[in-house]
Parts: structure tokens; C-alpha cells; sequence
């Protein structure tokens, strides 16, 4: 048993090249790791030294991994995005919000991210008179470079490793460019969330996570992707009637991430989540309680083809690699590949970043997810009561539906409720400020032209929709972690623990919305429920001004705004 874990741990030594570790201040996750791993530390060091002959501690000052200030970047990356930027259009009207959905549509642009009042495109420096003279000029003159250099944003994005000087192309891999990885000289201690993981260090992690808690943890498979891989999840919950026997239907909690590939946030937050909970079992009564009453399966990214390709080829790839009717234009979209609601004039485009295929469920992913939770409410006696969809960027807390700002979904109330308690929860723990808002309001550039609008980005056919209204999982959010636009789907490393922390505390809240504890005195997790002076000193840091002024300035969105301005005067 002891031989397997070893050589698991070195292997995560040897996969993941980590440099200098940042501190963060979050003492509570590194108190676990030092309870949990010291044995295991001594026994890789050792493991080590048996295999290759050498220490594992090799002296810090040395600096393995330090990139040079005016490091090369790799040729590869500079000849497919050396000379792209990100740029950011400020809109004040609904005729300029379409002229520019029109426009970025015309050039066949990257949006990476929109909102009712911005909108951030990816595009050559070449283009941008190109695109500049489909704007009218109050557009034309309304904007500012997010990311000047995009090569160098996504070179830094990356572990802190030596990338090879050698930039053949690998075998099999026409257009790709990939770090060489090295040993490294740091420990196991505290390294796992200290930086974004490929999939291969993802994967045998999840399965020593299992290994090391048996009471309460199971590796599960939801289906196999369309390059032959697995989708693997955590099951994780404590119930004394497990299988055919049981009494009732099992409540359960799906949180899943890296739908879209380049959102690496959204997988390392899943797995932050996860190793939270895993570990506070048996030692904080609150979520002991929460693993007794529910089930969650954690899907760190369902997307793992797509995953892969952007640690191997391209850190912007965004579908899945699903081939398509065109053979240069691979990738389907896997959030807007669902069957509720389709829309057929969305599938005329294969090249586009939201192409979702010529029929429902024609993605793989979106196919046997959707397949695998069928089958556990049908046969395995599952009743999924929650899903928190990660994704990012832009700092919002979307419910269904997202086909259509015209329908409103039976239980509006409630979602809406839910979905201002975790945008609280978050602004508690850290201060950062979440909007709330349909899905369908992030989906369309114009809310009020309703005969007349032009869409951003293709709306609907997503996994929120389909589960709340195909499976009857009454509280269904799609959650945009950080940021807000500083670096977009590039945040760096430093994010990773605090966007976890306080995505965890989100969940904790909805755990204890869902037991019934909404606020009153007999919530399981106090922290969560402080009284309104103690979130005015939270949020003071911040910004000086009042409190309604500061959501209007970060959201931008008057119909958010009003829901928590009227949520504070009940």
C-alpha cells in the first residue's frame, strides 16, 4: 500500500516543475496539508532516493525555475499569438452593443467576455483598424488594452519551468508547443494549490485523495470523452445506507469545472473545493453535517480532451476536439450543446468559439454527462437537488435560463434568493463583489431592444438550463470566478487559493441554504450569516463609497443592483 502512494507522490514531483512557492494568507488549508502529509513527505523523499539515486531536497537558493526578466518566449507561441492583444469596448447604448456583435461576427473575433455595459475581444494588432472602422466612432474611441502582450501573458500563465531549447514539434503534435518538465525541488507540502495542474498530475491525485480517505471518499468515472479519455469525478458524502437497500433517494450536489478548456480556474477551484471538505470530515461539525445529508460529485474538468490541448498546444482553446463538418475547425461548444431549448440557427458556424454542433447532445462530453446523471436519478436511487457550473471570468452568479430573458423559470424567487446569499458569502470571505443575474442577461448585448437583439455570444442550450429543467434540480447556477478583466482566463497563480477559499465558503452557504438554515440563528456556519455592520467593514477596504454606490461601479447592471438594494431593505 505504502509502495504505490510513494511512487503516486513522486510522480507529482516529477509532473508538476514548481518553483518558489508564494505564500497566501490562507492558514487554514496549510494547517491541513501539515497534519495530513508529513509521513507521506519523508516517504517520497526516500522513494526518491532509492529510485534515482539522489536527495529530494535540493537547496532553494540554487533557483531551478526563476525565469530570466527578458526570458525567450518559445517560438511556437510567438508565431500564434505574438502580436494579439485583448482589448476592452466600452458601451453606453443598445445600438452600439449590436454594431459590435455584428462587427466581432463579420471578423470571426475571440469574445472572451461581455457584460451589459463591456465587452473584451481577443484580436490581432493588425485587425484592430479593421474592426475600429465597422464601429461608429463613440464605440471606436471607447477602448483600452487590457492585455497589450497576450504571448508573454500566456507564457507566464504556466507553471514557473524551463521551457526547451529545443522547440521541435513532438511527434503527433503538428502545431503544438510543450514545457519540458523537470524535477523539481520542492516537498509535497502545501504544493498541490500553489499552482494550475495538468491533467496528469490531476488525475492520479484524485486517486490517492480516494485512497487516503475510504470512509468517505469514491473515484467515479461520468463517461469517456471523444479522444478516448476518462471524465474522472469524487463522490464524496457519508451515508449509513449506501446502495439498493437504501431507504430514499440520496440528495446530491454536482460541482463541476473546466467546461470551457482555457478556464483553469474553474479546475483548480473544483479541486480546492473538494480537498476542503474531504478534509474538515470529523472535524468541523458543519460540514460533517453537510457530507451526512448530501452526496457531492466533484468533475474537476469535463472537458478533459480540450484540457489537455491547452497545456500541450494552445492555452486558449476553448471547445472540446470533437472533429466537425469542416476539417480545419475542430470543437464543439460544451455549454451550449445541451437539448433544452435548441436552437438550430446557432449551428451554422463549426469555426465559431459556441458552435454547438447540428443537433442536441452531439458534443461527447455534454452526451454522457447528461447520460450518467440520467441513469443515477433513473437507477441509482440519486436525487440531485444542486449544481455549481465554475466557470470564468467575470465575477457573477448566473441562473437559469439562459435561452431567453422573455421566460422566467418557475421558481425565480428561490434562485434568485440562493444565488444573492453566495454572491454575499463571497463578498464576506474576501471582499470581492459577484453581480447576480438571469443567465440569460450575460448571453444578450440588448435587454430592452427585445424585437432587435444582437447576441455577443450564442445563448442558451446550456447545462444549467437542461438540469433545472429536464432533471428538476431546483437551484442550478452557472458561477463566474475571478477576475474582472485584469488578466481574463490568464489569472495567475496567486489566485488559485483565494478564488478557492472563497468559492468554499459559497458552498458551504448553499449546503446550509439547502438544509434550511437561511439565514436565521441555527445555521450550522455562523461566519457566513454576519450582521450588515460586520459586511460594511468587509467591503470598506474596497472602496470609500456607500454601499449602493459600490455595486453600481463594479456591476454595472441596474436590475442586480435593485435586487440587492431591495434585499437590504426587507
Amino acid at each position: 500500500m505504502l509502495l504505490p502512494i510513494a511512487l503516486l507522490l513522486v510522480s507529482q514531483t516529477l509532473a508538476v516543475p514548481w518553483g518558489k512557492v508564494d505564500q497566501f494568507p490562507t492558514q487554514q488549508h496549510q494547517s491541513h496539508q501539515q497534519r495530513i502529509f508529513p509521513q507521506l513527505t519523508w516517504l517520497r523523499d526516500k522513494a526518491i532516493e532509492k529510485v534515482w539515486g539522489k536527495s529530494a531536497n535540493i537547496s532553494p537558493e540554487k533557483n531551478l525555475y526563476k525565469r530570466p526578466a527578458n526570458s525567450q518566449l518559445p517560438a511556437t507561441l510567438l508565431a500564434k499569438y505574438g502580436r494579439d492583444v485583448v482589448l476592452r469596448f466600452n458601451m453606453s447604448t443598445p445600438q452600439e452593443e449590436k454594431s459590435l456583435a455584428e462587427a466581432a461576427d463579420t471578423l470571426f473575433l475571440d469574445i472572451w467576455e461581455f457584460r451589459s455595459n463591456w465587452a473584451d475581444i481577443r484580436l490581432r494588432e493588425d485587425d484592430i483598424p479593421s474592426l475600429l472602422g465597422l464601429l461608429p466612432k463613440s464605440v471606436g474611441k471607447a477602448y483600452s488594452k487590457l492585455i497589450p502582450d497576450l504571448a508573454r501573458t500566456i507564457y507566464q500563465s504556466y507553471p514557473p519551468i524551463t521551457f526547451s531549447s529545443d522547440l521541435s514539434v513532438p511527434p503527433g503534435h503538428p502545431n503544438s508547443f510543450t514545457p519540458t518538465l523537470k524535477s523539481t525541488r520542492d516537498g509535497v507540502d502545501n504544493m498541490f494549490f500553489q499552482e494550475y495542474q495538468p491533467l496528469s498530475v490531476i488525475t492520479p491525485w484524485m486517486r490517492l485523495v480516494a485512497s487516503m480517505f475510504t470512509s468517505h471518499v469514491r473515484m467515479i468515472n461520468i463517461g469517456t470523452t471523444y479522444e478516448g479519455r476518462d471524465i474522472p469525478a469524487l463522490r464524496v458524502g457519508v451515508s449509513p445506507h449506501l446502495g439498493e437497500d437504501a431507504p430514499s433517494r440520496r440528495k446530491t450536489i454536482i460541482i463541476s469545472g473546466g467546461t470551457h478548456a482555457r478556464e483553469w480556474i474553474s479546475v483548480s477551484t473544483v479541486t480546492y473545493i473538494a480537498w476542503s471538505l474531504i478534509t474538515a470530515y470529523g472535524k468541523s461539525p458543519g460540514i460533517t453535517k453537510l457530507l451526512q445529508e448530501f452526496d457531492f460529485v466533484f468533475i474537476p474538468t469535463l472537458n478533459p480532451d480540450g484540457y489537455v490541448y491547452t497545456w500541450e498546444n494552445d492555452r486558449l482553446w476553448r471547445k472540446n476536439r470533437q472533429q466537425t463538418s469542416l476539417r480545419f475547425c475542430r470543437g464543439l461548444d460544451l455549454d451550449r450543446a445541451f437539448g433544452f431549448e435548441w436552437d438550430d440557427s446557432t449551428a451554422s458556424n463549426p469555426c465559431s468559439e459556441s458552435y454547438p454542433g447540428e443537433q442536441p447532445f452531439e458534443a461527447i462530453e455534454a452526451h454522457k454527462f447528461a447520460e450518467w446523471a440520467r441513469n443515477e436519478t433513473e437507477n441509482n436511487k440519486v436525487h440531485f437537488v444542486g449544481l455549481l457550473d465554475l466557470h470564468s471570468y467575470s465575477q457573477q452568479v448566473l441562473y437559469p435560463y439562459s435561452f431567453s430573458c422573455n421566460a422566467d423559470p418557475p421558481t425565480l424567487e428561490n434562485l434568485e434568493e440562493l444565488g444573492m446569499g453566495l454572491a454575499k458569502a463571497i463578498r464576506i470571505s474576501s471582499g470581492q463583489l459577484y453581480g447576480v443575474a438571469s443567465a440569460c442577461e450575460g448571453a444578450t448585448t440588448s435587454k430592452t431592444a427585445k424585437d432587435d437583439t444582437a447576441r455577443m455570444e450564442t445563448g442558451g442550450m446550456s447545462a444549467i438550463d437542461w438540469f433545472y429543467h429536464e432533471l428538476k434540480v431546483k437551484y442550478s447556477y452557472q458561477i463566474k470566478l475571478r477576475d474582472t478583466g485584469s488578466y481574463g482566463f490568464l489569472l495567475p497563480r496567486e489566485n488559485i487559493v483565494p478564488t478557492g477559499e472563497e468559492a468554499f465558503n459559497a458552498v458551504k452557504y448553499f449546503g446550509d441554504f439547502l438544509l434550511g438554515n437561511k439565514g436565521i440563528e441555527n445555521s450550522m456556519f455562523p461566519e457566513l450569516h454576519v450582521s450588515h455592520e460586520t459586511v460594511e467593514e468587509v467591503i470598506a477596504p474596497v472602496a470609500s463609497a456607500a454601499d449602493e454606490d459600490l455595486y453600481e461601479i463594479e456591476t454595472g447592471d441596474g436590475n442586480v443592483n435593485w435586487e440587492l438594494r431591495r434585499r437590504r431593505r426587507r
